[in-house]
Order: structure tokens, then C-alpha cells, then sequence
């Protein structure tokens, strides 16, 4: 499961700029940064949504204010296009410093056009993903047009961007009519990723079409079907998360080491080390592929669910499993079944003659079922009972045999 881990750095200014790092499972794959859009936050649905599932897929995402912004330190009124740019930079600079460089930069709106651009100052980025990027950086003046001659001839003036107001001053306009992002996308010679709604109503689509044909191959373009510019709806920043995760490993996280273990005909469970981590381990079964770890307080990465939590979620499991097929034989109106179980190990009161009387301790599971539904007593009672019934449950509550052998080869499919 995906970490958020919060970080500060200095930003370009040395203003302190706060950050969010999104991290995966295990080892990453790689680091990537994302550059949220003008006058936004790292913590808006684009940027929050898309780094949590780029590190479902195994890329550790930072996700930042720029100055001035969200819980940023610094002047929004004295930031400009340039400093997003070095604001990426600096960005890019502490991950190398406290991590591993960023390989990916992927940027939404305004911080796509800057994404492309701050490529070129940073040697280890590997490949750009832009999402409803403008062409053309003077395209967000379009935001407060009303306000510009007064800018111009005033200096500055406080304008209303999404129902917030913001200070724009003259030298934002001058700065950002200094930056040919096209330019930037032609000069990228980095793999470039283009993905764009053709309704959004905010950066239209032909700025999609210009920066595909600036850039020079390999470039590729998503089209975000029905989306709004913002990405507001979940399903969509899923999607093109997923895409990015896709797209990206080809050129930046090739896949190295061995393969998830993939049981072979007649095999149950292969279990594999991975060795991302101390005690990692890839556990296939059948199309399934799962990660197991220890818990960082006795030495693991806490990739996955230790052995004994895998133990406890088969019990689990296979108690509702049960309880779901007895209620529905008996046409019983069983809503839902929620199984709580805690695994540890005690002197059990119940168990007290089979130790005859020694100080060991023995395996406990707490189990706790909670079962909704318009059930009377007696069926509730029932149920409760058929809980013990489960195939799991008698397992573990039965002589088992374990039969070890030692092989030469690992006989799964990798």
C-alpha cells in the first residue's frame, strides 16, 4: 500500500516549500515529480489522485507547493513562470540530495508547459508526461484578461482566479512572454507523453495539437475523453495515472531482477524473494501477484502483509465466504459480514491442561464478526456457530503435515 510522507525543502528563493512524497510498496521503481497548475496546489485532485496511483504502480511521486502557494513559504505576487521553472529545479535537486533523482516529470495545466521546460535543467529526468498543458505560457493570462491593461499600466493588480484572489504583477506578464514552450518541446529530445480532453474548456485542445507537432519523437498523445480541465472526476485521473505508470516504466523503470514467481501447472503458492528488501517477497498465485514483508520494527520494508497477517486475512476471508453461502442456502437476508482479526501470542485460559501446566505460550487469534442484516437472534446465534465451520478455521484447528523437500531449481514459471 502507497505511503504520504510530508517534507519541506528550500525552493529556488529559499523560501521553504512544503511537499507531499507519495511513496510505494517496497523499492521504487523510480522517483518522479509533479508540477500542479497555475495558481492550484500540490494537494488538488489531479496532483494528489495521479501521484497516489503512479505509487500504487510503484513510482515514488513528489508533489509540492510552489512558492507563494498552498502551504508554501514566500510572495505569490513576486513568482513568476521562471521561478516555477527553478522551483522544479530545486525540486529535483533535494529528491537527488535525500532520495534518488527524479526520471519522470509529468505536469498539469501551466506546471505541464513548465515540466517541459525545466527538462532541460535537469540531467536525470529520462521522460515528460503533460496533462492539459498550454502551448504557449501567456495562454493563463486568458484567466484574468479583464485585469491586464491594468496590470500594464498600474504595475500590478489583485485579480480572481477560482474564486481566490491573487496579486499578478507586471513582471509576471513580461516573464512569461520570454518562454516559447513549443521551442522547449522541440529542443525536449526526451520521450514526451501529451494527454488532453478535447472539451476542456480552459486549455482548449488545439494546444495539444501544436505541442505534438513541435515535439519530435518518441512523443505520444492520450486523449482524456469527457474530462474537465481539472480532472475533478476520480475515474479520470485513474485512468491516465495507470496510463503514465504504463507508459512510463518502458522508459524509465524497465523492469530488472526476477520476475513475480507465476505458480506452474499443478503448483499452488511460489513464493520468491525479490530482493528489493530484507525479508521482501513476491508471492504468486495463479494470475496473482502479491508482495509479503516483515514490519519495519523487526528489520522489513513493510512492502506487504507479513506471513502471519496473510494467515489471519485467509481465516477472515474464508469465515465470511462461509457465513455468505449458509445465509443464502437458508434464504436468510444477510446484508454484509465484516471479520476482525488480531493474531498474537498468549497463555490461553482454555488451553491450560494440554500445556499441563508449563509456562509456553500458544498461538491466538481473535476473531470478531459483525454481521448486518434483518436477522433475529437465533439466526445471529447460527451464524456464530457456522463460523467455526469455515475450511480454514478446522485447518488450523487440526493436525497438520508439512512435508519440506530440497530442490535444485525453482520449477515455477518466472
Amino acid at each position: 500500500m502507497a505511503k504520504t510522507e510530508r517534507v519541506e525543502f528550500p525552493g529556488a528563493g529559499g523560501d521553504r516549500l512544503a511537499a507531499r512524497l507519495e511513496k510505494p510498496a517496497g523499492k521504487p521503481r523510480a522517483f518522479a515529480l509533479f508540477a500542479h497548475c497555475f495558481s492550484c496546489s500540490k494537494d488538488i485532485y489531479a496532483a494528489s489522485r495521479i501521484a497516489r496511483r503512479l505509487a500504487e504502480r510503484g513510482f515514488a511521486v513528489l508533489r509540492f507547493d510552489f512558492t507563494g502557494l498552498g502551504q508554501s513559504e514566500g510572495d505569490f505576487a513576486n513568482t513568476n513562470f521562471s521561478s516555477n521553472i527553478a522551483d522544479l529545479v530545486a525540486a529535483g535537486e533535494y529528491l537527488a540530495a535525500e532520495h534518488e533523482a527524479p526520471a519522470l516529470l509529468v505536469g498539469h495545466s501551466l506546471g505541464g508547459a513548465a515540466a517541459i521546460v525545466a527538462a532541460a535543467h535537469l540531467p536525470s529526468v529520462e521522460a515528460v508526461a503533460t496533462l492539459g498543458a498550454p502551448s504557449d505560457a501567456e495562454h493563463v493570462t486568458r484567466q484574468f484578461a479583464a485585469d491586464l491593461s491594468r496590470i500594464q499600466e498600474t504595475g500590478e493588480a489583485e485579480v480572481s482566479l477560482a474564486g481566490r484572489h491573487f496579486t499578478i504583477r507586471k513582471q509576471f506578464l513580461d516573464d512569461i512572454a520570454g518562454h516559447n514552450v513549443e521551442e522547449a518541446a522541440a529542443a525536449l529530445k526526451r520521450p514526451l507523453l501529451i494527454a488532453h480532453s478535447p472539451v476542456d474548456g480552459t486549455v482548449g485542445i488545439e494546444n495539444a495539437s501544436r505541442l505534438f507537432l513541435a515535439a519530435r519523437h518518441p512523443k505520444s498523445f492520450v486523449s482524456l475523453d469527457k474530462a474537465d480541465h481539472l480532472l475533478s472526476d476520480k475515474t479520470d485521473t485513474a485512468y491516465i495515472g495507470d496510463v503514465i505508470a504504463a507508459w512510463g516504466a518502458r522508459y524509465v523503470a524497465p523492469e530488472t531482477g526476477a520476475a513475480t514467481p507465476r505458480p506452474a501447472a499443478g503448483e499452488g503458492v511460489v513464493v520468491q524473494e525479490t530482493g528489493g528488501g530484507r525479508y521482501e517477497n513476491s508471492v504468486g498465485i495463479g494470475p496473482h501477484a502479491y508482495l509479503a514483508d516483515e514490519p519495519e520494527s523487526v528489520g522489513g520494508g513493510d512492502a506487504g502483509p507479513s506471513p502471519y497477517q496473510y494467515l489471519s486475512a485467509a481465516l477472515g476471508a474464508c469465515t465470511s465466504m462461509t457465513l455468505r453461502m449458509y445465509a443464502g442456502r437458508k434464504a436468510w437476508p444477510l446484508d454484509r459480514v465484516t471479520v476482525t482479526l488480531h493474531h498474537e501470542k498468549g497463555h490461553a485460559e482454555d488451553c491450560a491442561d494440554c500445556l499441563e501446566g508449563e509456562e509456553r505460550k500458544v498461538d491466538i487469534i481473535e476473531r470478531r464478526v459483525a454481521i448486518e442484516g434483518d436477522l433475529d437472534e437465533e439466526q445471529r446465534a447460527r451464524l456464530l456457530e457456522i463460523a467455526d465451520k469455515c475450511p480454514v478455521h478446522r485447518t488450523l484447528n487440526s493436525p497438520v503435515v508439512i512435508r519440506t523437500r530440497l530442490e535444485d531449481k525453482v520449477s515455477a514459471e518466472t
